[in-house]
């Protein structure tokens, strides 16, 4: 069972009264449906979207159509990462063919390199991470709208209808969002931080219908205007508005130059099969491949078993050497070269795993990058039809983005401009660092961890995965990869199995979850490692093996997804 959806209309009063009364689907984390001879499969991190995404696919709309709907939706039913206010990545395979959509924000015009710094040059806390400057422009609504215009097959208004109708009329607000949402407002009071989130979210309750007409308009100018309902007319100008009377540097000018661009992929071969996946300005794409490289060059082929110390330790080893890497070679590629062909040298790649002992770890400080020459975001994975799929990652940064509601919009803003280095070597929210290439300048794109990713053998969908998490996306995506190519994992199984990551600082301290057997923890202590506990993002998952596709959407406390296969 998926849905109910009763409608009840009151023709006879002043307004026409409509409650949609959505029954969720009875699984009690997540879905995980296999029926036979599917020929589409989603793997969404809630309900609404997907139901929304397979009625799209069973309509004839395609893997794009589908994943522009779901992506609106998510704005609506998943506050505290989809949106409007924000951006993201999509990874393509159509037709044959791939591409890559880059919607990521930008920094606005008036931003500069030391905005976040005091009059000693040190680090303001929280000034990039919450609170209206802490926004970049949002790529979203501009992403999808080119996402459409090249491969959009249904209408556009179509497309949007869904998210209308939930923003105007209501959802039934899951727990665990009403659980996120207190415990944000908690944080913030905890803080002291002002913020006006509470104000448009305090009053959801748990199982109860919860409407956003503010929020149902801008979805609605974007639904009649395409992407001039949102960069330009009314809905630019209550963002500029908004901005300027709170303190905030985005205007109407930064929202009508804002461009999603279209790059090439990073496509590259690893055993038998071609990854594609994002290039920069995402250091995910990169990171991943160094990572399965170098795997396969360290072990030499002999067999490791999954979650052993040894496994834990020489993947550690390597999340050293991609993290030296990515603080210093990574950024906007608009701005900076990045030196994509060299770092993914497989000569590089051995020379880098060269010195790593499988005994001991090796010295942080002695872990330069190799080239010498002169956590709240969502992810969804979609396969239609005809064998187009789609990695889409998106998110607006921390859980609930800045925590600014814009005023009249009905919608979140970013704190993307924390994934900038606000100041060489000091880590941002997630711990990760950055230098000059990653410094702040006006119309620059962040960098990011997103790395949504598929996997072809011989021209077929053979993966499609992606998760939210900050830095831990790049471990959460390969090692899933891993789970599922090196172990031979059901999606299933895959999604669920205890992850690790490791990015060079803190010095030698290894995050995980799901249960990293305590034998093996000991052992890594006994080697030096400090452990901890750690939230990763969810795992949405659709495999083809046989030509049978699998989705599976992983399960957790915090997480509400839901997997289909059709």
């Amino acid at each position: 069972m998926l849905f109910l959806v009763i409608m009840l209309n009151n023709q006879k009063g002043s307004e026409v009264k409509k409650i949609i009364i959505l029954l969720v689907i009875s699984f009690l984390h997540c879905a995980n449906i296999s029926e036979g001879q599917a020929k589409s499969a989603v793997a969404m991190p809630d309900s609404y979207s997907a139901k929304v995404a397979k009625d799209i696919l069973l309509n004839g709309g395609n893997a794009i159509d589908a994943a522009i709907a779901a992506q609106f939706v998510l704005a609506v039913t998943l506050p505290e990462a989809g949106n409007v206010g924000g951006g993201g990545f999509m990874t393509i395979y159509k037709d044959g063919k791939t591409d890559f959509l880059d919607y990521r924000e930008v920094a606005p015009k008036a931003a500069h390199r030391d905005m976040y710094l005091d009059d000693n040059k040190n680090v303001i806390p929280n000034l990039s991470v919450y609170g209206i400057l802490s926004s970049g422009v949002p790529g979203t609504v501009e992403g999808m709208w080119q996402a459409y215009q090249k491969y959009g097959s249904k209408t556009w208004k179509e497309l949007l209808a869904p998210a209308i109708t939930l923003a105007a009329e209501g959802f039934i607000v899951h727990p665990k969002l009403k659980s996120a949402i207190d415990w944000r407002i908690n944080s913030f009071k905890q803080q002291d931080i002002t913020v006006n989130f509470a104000q448009y979210f305090e009053h959801a309750e748990a199982e109860k219908l919860f409407k956003q007409p503010e929020l149902a308009e801008t979805l609605k100018r974007i639904s009649n205007k395409g992407n001039k309902g949102f960069y330009q007319g009314k809905t630019a100008k209550i963002i500029s508005d908004f901005m300027s009377k709170h303190g905030g540097i985005i205007t109407e000018e930064d929202l009508a130059n804002y461009q999603a661009k279209w790059r090439k992929p990073i496509q590259a071969r690893w055993r038998e099969f071609d990854i594609i996946t994002a290039p920069p300005p995402s250091s995910g794409g990169i990171a991943i491949m160094q990572w399965l490289t170098m795997y396969d060059l360290a072990k030499k082929d002999q067999p490791i078993a999954h979650n052993s110390k040894e496994y834990l330790h020489l993947l550690s080893e390597i999340g050293k050497r991609v993290f030296a890497d990515r603080a210093e070679y990574l950024g906007d590629p608009d701005f900076y070269h990045v030196p994509v062909s060299k770092l993914l040298s497989k000569d590089y790649l051995a020379n880098r795993v060269s010195n790593i002992s499988m005994n001991k770890i090796s010295i942080t400080e002695d872990i330069e990058p190799g080239l010498r020459e002169s956590r709240d975001t969502t992810h969804f994975s979609i396969v239609d039809q005809w064998g187009n799929a789609i990695s889409n990652t998106t998110t607006i940064n921390y859980t609930f983005g800045s925590g600014v509601v814009v005023e009249g919009a009905g919608f979140l803003l970013n704190d993307e401009m924390d994934d900038f280095s606000a100041k060489p070597g000091v880590a941002n929210i997630f711990g990760a660092v950055g230098g000059e290439v990653n410094e702040i300048q006006p119309n620059k794109r962040m960098l990011s961890s997103m790395s949504p990713t598929i996997l072809l053998t011989n021209g077929k969908v053979k993966m499609v995965t992606g998760s939210p998490g900050g830095t831990t996306i790049i471990s959460s995506v390969y090692q899933s990869i891993l789970n599922v190519i090196e172990f031979g994992m059901t999606a299933e199984n895959a999604v669920n199995q205890p992850r690790f990551h490791h990015q060079l600082l803190p010095k030698n301290e290894i995050a995980y979850y799901l249960g990293i057997d305590e034998k093996v923890l000991k052992s890594l202590h006994n080697m030096g490692y400090s452990t901890k506990v750690d939230k990763f993002g969810d795992l949405q998952l659709i495999t083809n093996k046989n030509d049978k596709l699998n989705a599976a959407s992983e399960k957790g406390t915090h997480n509400r997804g839901v997997s289909l296969v059709f």
